[in-house]
C-alpha cells in the first residue's frame, strides 16, 4: 500500500484499520498461547501502519494510563516482603543488576568507536532502562533523541519478541494462562475495581507532581504493593481493562518505527541490529550464570536479566509462570541504577573516545549527521 494512501486517511480511519489489524495479529499469537500476545499484535500491527505512512499517534493521556495499570498488575503480583528478599540475596541482585548495565555500555561505547552513531548517542541507545525515560534523558544531555528512541524500541521489540518465544519454548503446552481471571467476562468485584482505579489515578497524580521518571510505572506498583501488602485494598484488573492497556502500549512502541525515523538509519542497522542481539545473547549468558550459581530457575533468570522495559517483560513474565517478583525486583534495581549513573557513565565513555578532527567520517555517521539536521530544522 502506497503511504500517501493512509497518511490521507482521516484519523478515525488510521483508528479503525490499526485496531482491526490488531485483532488480526492478535488472534493467530493468542490460539499458539504465545505470552504477551496483547502486546505483541498491537505492536507489529503500528509498526506495519507507521511504515504505511499512519499518522496517528498515541494519546500521552492514554499512554500514561496504559503504565499506571500495567504498575498496578505488577503491585498484584509482588509481595510486600519483596525488600527484605533483596536484602538477604543482594550479591545476586547487584552482580546481575551491574553485569547487564556495564554490558550495555560497553556495546554502546563501540558503536561509538566504530562511528555507526555521533556522540553519546550509541551510549543512550544501549541503556537498558525504560525507553521513554531514556529518551527523555538522553535529549537532556545532548544526545540526539531520535536516534535513542530508534535503538530503543528495535531492542524493546527484539527482547519482547525472543523473550515471549523463549517463554513459549520454556512452558509446557497449555500451562501458559491469561494474566487475569479465567475469561473475559469474569465477574468484577466492584470495590476492588474502584480502588484499583483509585491507585492508577493517584499514581498518575502524585508521579507528574513530583516529576517521578516513569512514574506512572513506579508509583502504583510501588503504592500498590505496599497498600495491598497491608489489606488495605484489593487490586482487582479485569481482562478487558488489561487488553487495553496493553495494545495502547504495543501501539505507542510500534507507531514510532516511520518510514522516515528508519530512512536515516538504513546503513547502520545491521549493526545496531547486531549490538541488541549481542546484548540478548550476553544476558542470557548472565541468566545461565544465575542459574548455576545462585539456583535461580532458568526462565525466571532469563526474564530478570533480559535488557527489555520493565512493563513488557512483566507481561511476559506474568503470562509465564515464573518467580514474579525476583524478576521484577530485578528489572526495577537496573532501571534505578541507570537512572542514577546513566548520565556520568554516558559523559565518562565520551571522554574515553576522541576521534581526530582529520579523521574521515564513515558513509553511517554521515548518514546520521545529515538525518540529525535534517530533524532539527
Amino acid at each position: 500500500m502506497h503511504p500517501a494512501a493512509i497518511r490521507d486517511w482521516p484519523l478515525p480511519g488510521q483508528v479503525a484499520l490499526l485496531v482491526a489489524l490488531s485483532v488480526l495479529l492478535v488472534l493467530p499469537l493468542a490460539a499458539a498461547r504465545l505470552p504477551a500476545a496483547l502486546l505483541l499484535g498491537p505492536m507489529f500491527a503500528a509498526a506495519v501502519l507507521a511504515g504505511a505512512g499512519a499518522t496517528f499517534r498515541v494519546p500521552q493521556t492514554l499512554f500514561v494510563a496504559a503504565q499506571a495499570t500495567v504498575g498496578c498488575m505488577i503491585a498484584r503480583t509482588l509481595p510486600l516482603s519483596l525488600g527484605g528478599e533483596i536484602l538477604r540475596h543482594w550479591p545476586v541482585f547487584a552482580g546481575g543488576v551491574v553485569s547487564v548495565v556495564l554490558a550495555a555500555a560497553l556495546l554502546g561505547y563501540l558503536l561509538m568507536r566504530w562511528r555507526v552513531l555521533p556522540g553519546t548517542t550509541a551510549v543512550w541507545g544501549s541503556m537498558p532502562g525504560a525507553a521513554m525515560v531514556m529518551v527523555l534523558m538522553a535529549e537532556a544531555y545532548g544526545a540526539d533523541m531520535r536516534m535513542v528512541a530508534v535503538m530503543q524500541y528495535l531492542r524493546v521489540v527484539a527482547v519482547a519478541l525472543v523473550a515471549t518465544l523463549v517463554a513459549r519454548l520454556w512452558v509446557p503446552a497449555g500451562a501458559a494462562a491469561h494474566v487475569d481471571g479465567p475469561h473475559w467476562l469474569a465477574a468484577v468485584p466492584p470495590i476492588g475495581l474502584a480502588e484499583t482505579v483509585l491507585l492508577a489515578a493517584a499514581g498518575i497524580g502524585l508521579g507528574r507532581l513530583l516529576r517521578i521518571p516513569a512514574g506512572a510505572l513506579l508509583v502504583p506498583m510501588f503504592a500498590g504493593m505496599v497498600l495491598k501488602g497491608c489489606g488495605l485494598i484489593a487490586i482487582t484488573l479485569p481482562l478487558p481493562w488489561l487488553a487495553a492497556a496493553y495494545g495502547l502500549l504495543g501501539w505507542t512502541i510500534g507507531l514510532r518505527f516511520s518510514a522516515d525515523m528508519l530512512r536515516g538509519v538504513a546503513t547502520a542497522l545491521p549493526r545496531i541490529l547486531g549490538s541488541i542481539l549481542a546484548l540478548i545473547a550476553v544476558c542470557g549468558g548472565f541468566a545461565v550464570l544465575l542459574h548455576r550459581v545462585a539456583g535461580i530457575a532458568p526462565l525466571t533468570a532469563y526474564l530478570a536479566t533480559s535488557p527489555g522495559g520493565a512493563d513488557s517483560v512483566a507481561i511476559i513474565a506474568a503470562g509465564a509462570h515464573v518467580d514474579m517478583p525476583f524478576v521484577m525486583a530485578m528489572q526495577m534495581l537496573r532501571f534505578l541504577l541507570v537512572l542514577l549513573v546513566g548520565p556520568t557513565l554516558a559523559r565518562l565513555l565520551a571522554g574515553l573516545h576522541r576521534p581526530a578532527p582529520e579523521a574521515e567520517a564513515t558513509p553511517s555517521s554521515k548518514i546520521f549527521d545529515e538525518t540529525i539536521q535534517e530533524y532539527t530544522r
